[in-house]
């Protein structure tokens, strides 16, 4: 059936989930009666070539008598093995088939080659996620030892989820990119167009548009472009997404438009609305947005700013048909509970707001518009679109993919999730805030939020004053307490090598790390060096930084990753492994105690951080919520009140016991009548469904009976607990 436009995803990103960029149109362009089609080839081609059919051609083209590597020579050896094993092993990674998880983790079933050799003790993480987790890990293992093979035997840019990344990693000239697509098709490439050739028959696009979120999908989307160009001259061609928003905004190289008709940068629904115009021949070539094309033999860059951007209400719900849900792949890669979130589950992809609210980190690209253009969406319409995408997906998991999600929408999300009782499973990137306060988190984690990630980077204060960030190491800790002890799992993006950063605040940094983990604020985390990128106000200003540029390249393709030169900090290299090493072992609670030099080879500075910084933190008793605008909310259920009466020397008093529901316990306390009457009387009024009340609004109320106790009575026990029955200071 004849579209409009077709949008695709080339291979390969995620293979548990399709990336959203191309749902988020079609959403779109369904309120403008544009009719599209989607695909996510990445899927279509992993499918094909990690089954019986696909393995045994794959077999049939390797050259056996080549000298290949002992771990290629097994798996070759065992072909016969890997064909026998393959559907099964896919099958199960799609939850169809979950009884053989029993034999996988077993480890009888599939042939193991060099990736088990990494294979340390799962119990750790395993002992907590189980046998079926377990078993995706193995049948991870096994599918990245065949990923391993093809990169040997067939294809040198094959990546289990990435293809060819090196050629689209900070790639300033064409030239390389550009030679290797007149090289003869891959194997790889075989497979990704004759998917393609299917879809193109199918769909019969005027307008194809190629999403390259990744460096890992840039070339596939060049080969595609390249096949359409010398098979379909008569289809226009687009090329959007995160890859060419943040890496060819300097594009000047002609020879990109021998594949691509038109580029686009940022937010795509204006601009792809203004192609289909332009094909359509309602609009001139000058009125496309924030396009590039090439006129007059030369890279021309068309703006329109009277072309407005859709506000966030206007872009529509993400609409993920077309798209194979059932056939995605859950893999474990990591063996640790936050890392597979990413790889493990199909999580339906949302944002709560364009852009970033705080927008002030020096290392973050917060010049261009998808950072710089904050715009949040009302919660209401948030979970209006939840609930349309739970009814066409099935699926009630969300991956809130925003920069950093802000607490106060964090709040109005959770609230509107469960005044509509829906049961939802959600996570998404933070920064650690002091507003996420104990009782925020608790909300949170009534609502269906289990982990956030967030930015960490140097547990320096020096540094992350240097960054902008914002926080401080101890507000960090404290907010990670709260996360903590609701439940919700915290993973910390950590970095090292910021420009000035000296080899002592590398390993204060690490020492405030190991705090983290042995006091059990922190359960996930991964280390990066930093990287000085074209965008962000370190490579705009690199001397206010004390960093220079190491050369100046001429920029005629990619423009991002920026070499530099730090001569006032100290090897950031040198720490890399050791980094790494020791948070690896910190992440399944090993050697929390051992010193910090044991994880470096050269010598190491000992750490000036008192050993009990981060407990003392986390220990330090904290005030309850007091400010007069504080709304009180309460989530659980009151089970039950009964009169209790006491008597001492003669005196007899009665006292009101008050039973509360969780879903995990009964709590109960006990309070003079009178004023447990008055509280039984506001619960009602606090619940999510009537209209918000203030702390103010229930102390006047609480004084209207003569009391003039509020505090003491609101703030200590029993009643300043009840924030563990559900009573919230938000």
């Amino acid at each position: 059936m004849s579209k409009t436009v077709f949008l695709f995803t080339p291979p390969f990103t995620q293979l548990n989930t399709p990336y959203p960029a191309t749902a988020y149109l079609k959403g779109f362009l369904n309120t403008k009666n544009i009719t599209a089609a989607q695909a996510d080839l990445g899927i279509e081609v992993t499918l094909q070539l990690f089954s019986r059919n696909g393995l045994q051609h794959l077999f049939s083209l390797v050259d056996e008598r080549k000298d290949f590597s002992l771990n290629a020579k097994r798996i070759l050896a065992l072909k016969e093995k890997y064909m026998q094993c393959i559907d099964d092993a896919v099958l199960f990674l799609q939850g169809k088939n979950p009884t053989i998880a029993h034999l996988i983790a077993s480890r009888n079933l599939l042939p193991e080659a060099d990736r088990f050799k990494e294979l340390t003790d799962f119990h750790w993480a395993f002992g907590t996620m189980g046998l079926q987790d377990k078993a995706k890990h193995i049948a991870t293992l096994f599918l990245e030892d065949l990923s391993d093979f093809i990169k040997e035997t067939i294809d040198e840019h094959f990546g289990f989820s990435r293809y060819a990344e090196r050629l689209g990693r900070s790639a300033n000239s064409f030239n390389e990119l550009y030679a290797q697509l007149q090289e003869p098709l891959s194997y790889v490439d075989d497979l990704l167009l004759t998917c393609l050739q299917q879809h193109i028959d199918t769909v019969q696009p005027k307008l194809v548009c190629i999403s390259v979120p990744f460096p890992g999908n840039l070339f596939a989307a060049f080969r595609s472009a390249q096949w359409l160009k010398q098979h379909h001259p008569q289809i226009k061609l687009c090329m959007g997404g995160g890859f060419p928003n943040t890496e060819l905004r300097s594009l000047k190289d002609i020879r990109v438009f021998e594949f691509f008709d038109f580029i686009t940068l940022d937010d795509g629904e204006a601009p792809v609305e203004q192609l289909v115009k332009f094909i359509n021949h309602e609009i001139k070539v000058e009125e496309l947005k924030r396009t590039f094309l090439l006129q007059n033999n030369e890279v021309a860059y068309i703006n329109n700013s009277s072309c407005k951007d859709y506000k966030q209400t206007e872009t529509g719900t993400p609409d993920y048909s077309d798209l194979l849900l059932d056939k995605y792949i859950s893999a474990i890669e990591v063996v640790n509970p936050m890392h597979s979130l990413w790889s493990d589950g199909r999580w339906n992809k949302l944002t709560m707001a364009h852009g970033c609210y705080w927008g002030k980190c020096t290392f973050c690209d917060i010049s261009l518009d998808y950072i710089k253009l904050y715009e949040p969406i009302a919660a209401k319409l948030l979970v209006d679109r939840m609930e349309t995408i739970i009814a066409q997906t099935g699926n009630n998991g969300f991956h809130f993919v925003d920069e950093a999600a802000p607490p106060a929408l964090m709040r109005e999300l959770a609230l509107e999730i469960i005044k509509r009782k829906l049961t939802v499973s959600w996570w998404t990137n933070i920064r650690f805030e002091k507003s996420f306060t104990r009782d925020l988190c608790l909300l949170l984690k009534a609502s269906g939020c289990i982990a956030v990630s967030g930015g960490l980077e140097v547990a320096s204060d020096r540094l992350l004053e240097l960054i902008q960030k914002g926080v401080t190491v101890a507000q960090v800790a404290r907010v990670n307490k709260h996360f903590t002890e609701a439940g919700i799992m915290v993973h910390a993006y950590l970095m090292y090598g910021f420009p000035t950063q000296t080899a002592q605040e590398t390993i204060d940094s690490l020492e405030m790390v190991r705090q983290l983990f042995k006091t059990g604020v922190l359960q996930s985390a991964f280390w990066h060096q930093f990287a000085m990128t074209a965008h962000s106000p370190v490579g705009m200003n690199p001397e206010h930084f004390k960093v220079k540029k190491a050369k100046e390249v001429a920029i005629t393709f990619a423009d991002n990753d920026v070499e530099h030169i730090d001569e006032t900090g100290t090897d950031h290299g040198s720490f890399s492994f050791g980094l790494k090493k020791s948070l690896f072992n910190y992440m399944q609670a090993l050697c929390l105690d051992d010193p910090l030099h044991k994880w470096f080879e050269m010598k190491a500075p000992k750490t000036t951080v008192a050993p009990d910084y981060i407990l003392n933190i986390v220990a330090e008793e904290e005030l309850p919520a007091n400010k007069p605008t504080t709304k009180i909310i309460f989530i659980d259920t009151l089970l039950s009140t009964e009169v209790i009466t006491k008597s001492k020397k003669g005196n007899s008093w009665e006292l009101l016991q008050l039973n509360f529901a969780t879903n995990k316990e009964t709590i109960s306390i006990q309070v003079d009548k009178a004023k447990g009457e008055w509280l039984v009387n506001m619960l009602p009024q606090l619940s999510v469904h009537a209209k918000p009340f203030t702390l103010q609004q229930l102390k006047d109320s609480y004084e209207s009976n003569g009391w003039d106790d509020f505090e003491l009575f609101f703030d200590n026990k029993p009643v300043g607990q009840l924030w563990k029955a559900g009573l919230l200071r938000l």
